[in-house]
């Protein structure tokens, strides 16, 4: 299923300075086109537009344990209410989380890599408002988080 997420501002990487009314179309797991949000909204008029009122951008990366809760499924969607969608898999060592992780499509990375929105590449998106609280989180095209 294709998917436009819209925001006022849109940050391709984490130190970039964001640009505005820009938009990015996902594919299934892949972002398909990152380009300013009329322009995809009228290329692609048959596809959903779900409209952020904060920053997208890429989703982060966690570099430390995931966050604590009863059970292994309660901390991956810890994780994804922060805003990540990638952790070190050094800090996933109990089976039970990590196989709750790969259920959930939570890259496991040797090493912190700073993340991108970049054309072909796996939607892996977050919505940040401008205090820092992540409204959404988008993890291979899936909307798993969603601040109410």
């Amino acid at each position: 299923m294709r998917t436009i997420h819209a925001a006022a501002l849109l940050r391709r990487t984490l130190d970039e300075a964001p640009t505005t009314d820009a938009a990015v179309l996902v594919d299934g797991d892949r972002i398909a086109a990152i380009g300013p949000r009329d322009e995809l909204v009228d290329a692609y008029p048959e596809v959903r537009v779900r409209r952020w009122a904060g920053t997208l951008g890429p989703a982060l990366v966690h570099d430390g344990p995931l966050p604590a809760a009863p059970t292994p499924r309660e901390r991956v969607h810890g994780l994804f209410r922060t805003g990540a969608t990638a952790v070190l898999a050094a800090q996933v060592t109990d089976p039970d989380l990590r196989a709750a992780a790969i259920r959930n499509g939570v890259v496991m990375l040797d090493t912190v890599r700073p993340p991108t929105v970049v054309e072909g590449g796996r939607a892996d998106l977050a919505v940040f408002a401008d205090d820092g609280t992540c409204l959404a989180t988008v993890v291979a095209g899936r909307l798993v988080h969603r601040r109410a």
